[in-house]
């Protein structure tokens, strides 16, 4: 009787309220990397009592890398019709996600949101008007380049070396030595704490976790946590760990505010990773894709099919896993829906609303993806139905394997979920389920490669085709045995290249360098004359301003 009074209180309290929204995103988990994927190495009890409690996302994709990933999810599409799909953004790079682009926290705002950003934005930072406060955030207490290390806030990138750390637009000094993800755990509580609920709240919590740092020590978390991990052998996975572990404490925190704040009844949480994980030393980092094929920045399963959550009481079939397909561009409309939004006035998206599908289990509209085409690299890759295609690979084909660890020989404790700060909140709301039917959901949701004969691939000579359904781990090139279903998708691969605006990658601008800005990344561009109309000669001379001169009137060392 408690819990159908809970659950009535949830629905009719909440009835005619636009919910609150809150996205948690990882940068670089990989899908093995949380135990409610079948590996016991490193526990996450507060990502797996979301899972549990609310909705795996068994088939849920991204794109390989960063910049891609996040600009899919804020403008609902896909990278390649927005010019940011080749690599990433760098903070002297001046460029960024194009302004006529409309933003997620744009519309919501539209609908009374009160919006924000907690650490990463990496969508440009060249001028003002591409940084998050100029995008539809309210506010933004963090970093604007892709990495930053977790205690001195600094990165470097292509020769160049900066403190990366701000509030708002103020360099944020006084954070200095404090560990990143506590950082951003406790803004998130301020927000959350002082947040007028006359207003739906739209939170995007952008962690540095698990991103590797600065070469110098690319893994960094307190030591006394990653000493917790000594059984491990690899002491990179070691540390690894323990910033995960400090990741997950972030989710039960945030997730335990809410509902102290009477919040979470109506409150859609969205936990994504951006892309795959950089495993086995890729980028100085230690993640797991097992038993996904490839790394970050492939398009193998294991840099495109991420770890993925969606929790909500109002969601109508919970605690279950979703094997709708879905793609990080359609969180886009699926939330604007869940939030009230006329999707009617939306056009020119890849994405798709996905909200009643996923609510009530209903099959999914999505049944092509695209993974991404990127013809600087030589690289393309996209599903229809069960089959999926590759043309072409990056890195040469060095990253294109399987690597470990896979962890599953690890205990599980089915009972931890429901301890942590996150699973105690959800059994508050009546939606923590018991404890075998966690396990039996973490079954559900561990991948099996099945036994398949293996067939080579060699995507720099010739097209392989799998059938990504039967064959998740990708080892059984089709290409050979279904030339029909080859040609079919290659004419789809080609009619869609055909709709790709060239990437926007521009030379990076020595005038960008943190080396003429107090050692810190900035938006130079808005500093800098206009360098056209410093070198167009006058009336009343015939020379030109070098760039030299520039630099040397403008920019002291």
């Amino acid at each position: 009787m408690l819990s159908l009074f809970i659950l009535f209180c949830v629905f009719s309290c909440t009835r005619g309220t636009r919910p609150n929204i809150v996205l948690i995103i990882a940068d670089d988990l990989g899908w093995n990397d949380v135990s409610f994927h079948g590996s016991g190495q490193i526990p996450t009890p507060n990502i797996d009592a979301l899972a549990f409690s609310g909705i795996m996302l068994q088939n849920y994709y991204v794109t390989p890398i960063c910049t891609p990933s996040r600009a899919s999810l804020m403008t609902g599409k896909y990278a390649i019709h927005t010019g940011m799909q080749h690599t990433v953004l760098y903070g002297a790079e001046p460029r960024g996600l194009p302004l006529t682009e409309k933003l997620l926290p744009q519309y919501l705002k539209e609908l009374g949101y009160r919006t924000h950003l907690v650490g990463k934005w990496h969508l440009g930072s060249y001028k003002r008007e591409y940084l998050a406060l100029n995008r539809g955030f309210d506010t933004h207490l963090g970093f604007w380049t892709g990495k930053i290390d977790m205690y001195d806030h600094t990165t470097q990138e292509k020769g160049s070396w900066g403190f990366d750390f701000r509030r708002g637009y103020q360099v944020a000094h006084d954070l200095f030595g404090v560990y990143a993800t506590d950082i951003y755990t406790d803004e998130s509580i301020k927000i959350i704490k002082s947040h007028n609920k006359s207003s739906p709240l739209f939170l995007t919590v952008a962690h540095s976790a698990v991103h590797s740092g600065n070469p110098y020590e690319p893994l960094r978390a307190p030591d006394a946590l990653v000493a917790n991990f000594s059984a491990i052998n690899n002491r990179q996975r070691q540390k690894y760990a323990a910033v995960l572990t400090k990741l997950d404490e972030s989710v039960g925190k945030v997730v335990e505010t809410l509902q102290n704040e009477g919040m979470l009844q109506n409150t859609i949480i969205l936990f994504s990773t951006d892309n795959g994980g950089p495993a086995a030393g890729f980028n100085d980092n230690a993640a797991s894709n097992f038993p996904l094929r490839g790394v970050k920045n492939t398009l193998w399963e294991g840099g495109v099919r991420g770890v993925g959550v969606l929790w909500s009481p109002l969601l109508t079939q919970k605690a279950r896993v979703a094997t709708q397909r879905v793609h990080i561009v359609d969180w886009l409309p699926t939330l604007l829906s869940a939030a009230g939004f006329n999707l009617g006035t939306l056009h020119d998206l890849d994405g798709i609303d996905q909200w009643e599908a996923l609510s009530e289990d209903l099959k999914s509209n999505r049944t092509t993806l695209v993974h991404n085409i990127d013809d600087i690299f030589g690289s393309a890759s996209i599903t229809m139905d069960e089959w999926k295609v590759h043309k072409g690979t990056n890195y040469n084909g060095a990253w294109d394997f399987w690597y470990g660890p896979s962890g599953r020989d690890a205990a599980y404790d089915a009972a931890a979920p429901g301890r942590a700060r996150a699973g105690r909140a959800a059994r508050a709301l009546g939606l923590m389920p018991a404890d075998d039917t966690v396990a039996q959901l973490r079954e559900a949701a561990t991948v099996q490669c099945g036994n398949h004969e293996p067939a080579a691939c060699r995507p720099l000579l010739a097209p392989c085709l799998y059938n990504i359904e039967d064959d998740p781990c990708e080892t059984r090139n089709l290409a050979d045995k279904e030339p029909e279903v080859l040609r079919r998708m290659l004419d789809e691969l080609e009619r869609i290249n055909r709709t790709v605006v060239p990437p926007s990658n521009k030379e990076l601008d020595p005038r960008g360098d943190p080396k003429y800005w107090g050692r810190v990344y900035t938006n130079f561009g808005n500093y800098l004359p206009d360098l056209a109309a410093i070198s167009k000669p006058s009336s009343k001379t015939t020379q030109y301003h070098s760039v030299n001169s520039f630099f040397d009137i403008f920019l002291p060392s």
